[in-house]
């Protein structure tokens, strides 16, 4: 299963080294190890919170996220934004701006430091949507108690989410964004960039969102219709079908979840470039990570993971809120990768140790139940 699941990772990992050592030697091999681990550790949330989205999606689909997926992810965020985003603020053609990344390593930093601030409030935005929609839902399983019951009961406010988003982008406008940091050390009144950019990642989210849970209500009609015709099919004999997500349904969750990743890619790139600013180096580690991150959220899909451990996307999603709150903070302020990544991994591991505890305590409570069962019955 293993094998099966992560063999491409491996298989990109052996040729992206390789690579890396024919490009620049042992200290370019260690540069991209660096990264690979980097990108994984930084991305471990997006894994749980893909897989939550995956595993409603059906084989084909699937299959279309680890293919066409990973080409976007790998060479669309770890290689062609970068250059994209240079050639937006320094006004330049793409071929240009492929020279500039190739033959002026320090000068293609400085425009990528230099346009954080817009990239920041981007993503930020989006991913802190995903969050304030996650934690005002009113869900069955919840893992903070005291904290989810009542922001469950404040999320029947119409639009809470967009309001309150809202204001974190206006007060980061008027605090961060007014001395944002550049390249040299320097700051620059960044508040309108910001204002925009957070905008334009509000409304992405809600056309992205808003169209895959349309069709993914649709899809839940359709569910119900043919949850009716199995069961008189398992009355008569027949075997039951499983429904998952396909179609338009299917199509809008893919898009969503590639624009998922790349709010989640944002940091990851950003980070890089404390190791390095050679953009062949970034685009192999940052991509052997991308790889390992759609294997992992495969496998999480196919081992049930996200119903065994009920917490995991809890945890997750904490994560996302930190990260989306540590990208804005970073408009003005640097904060090292290592505290980036660290919260998100103490945030899924105290999760996943909650929903050890509780199928343990669950456990337990059923052998009680059996006990109690066998002495009434005279057993």
């Amino acid at each position: 299963m293993v094998l099966k699941t992560f063999g491409w990772s491996f298989a990109v990992t052996a040729l992206g080294l390789v690579a890396a050592v024919l490009f620049g030697g042992w200290t370019a091999f260690g540069i991209v190890a660096i990264l690979s681990i980097l990108e994984i550790s930084l991305s471990f949330d997006n894994a749980v919170v893909n897989a939550g989205i995956l595993k409603k999606m059906n084989a084909f689909w699937q299959k279309i996220f680890l293919t066409i997926g990973i080409l976007i992810a790998v060479f669309g965020m770890r290689l062609v934004f970068p250059v994209v985003i240079v050639a937006i603020s320094a006004q330049l053609g793409p071929i240009e701006a492929v020279d500039l990344a190739l033959s002026d390593k320090d000068r293609y930093q400085e425009l990528v430091t230099d346009a954080h601030p817009a990239i920041a409030a981007f993503g930020g935005m989006f991913l802190l949507m995903i969050f304030l929609d996650f934690i005002f839902e009113d869900r069955e399983i919840k893992w903070l108690t005291w904290l989810e019951r009542p922001l469950a009961k404040l999320g029947k406010v119409d639009m809470l989410s967009v309001c309150i988003a809202l204001i974190i982008l206006l007060i980061s406008a008027i605090t961060f964004a007014t001395n944002a940091h550049q390249h040299g050390g320097a700051h620059v009144d960044k508040s309108s960039t910001v204002l925009l950019s957070g905008i334009a990642g509000l409304i992405t989210y809600m056309i992205v969102g808003g169209l895959s849970g349309y069709f993914e209500d649709k899809l839940e009609e359709e569910e119900e219709r043919e949850h009716e015709e199995e069961e008189k099919a398992e009355r008569s004999g027949k075997p039951r079908t499983a429904v998952a997500m396909a179609g338009k349904a299917a199509f809008f969750m893919f898009l969503y979840l590639e624009v998922l990743d790349a709010s989640f890619s944002f940091d990851g790139v950003i980070g890089a470039f404390a190791i390095t600013n050679d953009i062949v180096l970034m685009a192999l580690g940052l991509g052997i990570g991308a790889m390992y991150v759609r294997s992992l959220t495969v496998y999480l899909v196919r081992q049930g993971t996200l119903d065994e451990y009920v917490y995991l996307e809890h945890g997750a999603h904490y994560a996302i809120g930190a990260l989306a709150l540590i990208l804005l903070v970073t408009i003005q302020y640097e904060i090292h990768e290592l505290i980036t990544g660290s919260i998100g991994v103490i945030l899924i591991g105290a999760s996943f140790w909650s929903s050890v505890r509780r199928n343990k305590a669950l456990a337990a409570a059923e052998g009680n139940a059996d006990e109690k069962t066998e002495v009434s019955s005279g057993v």
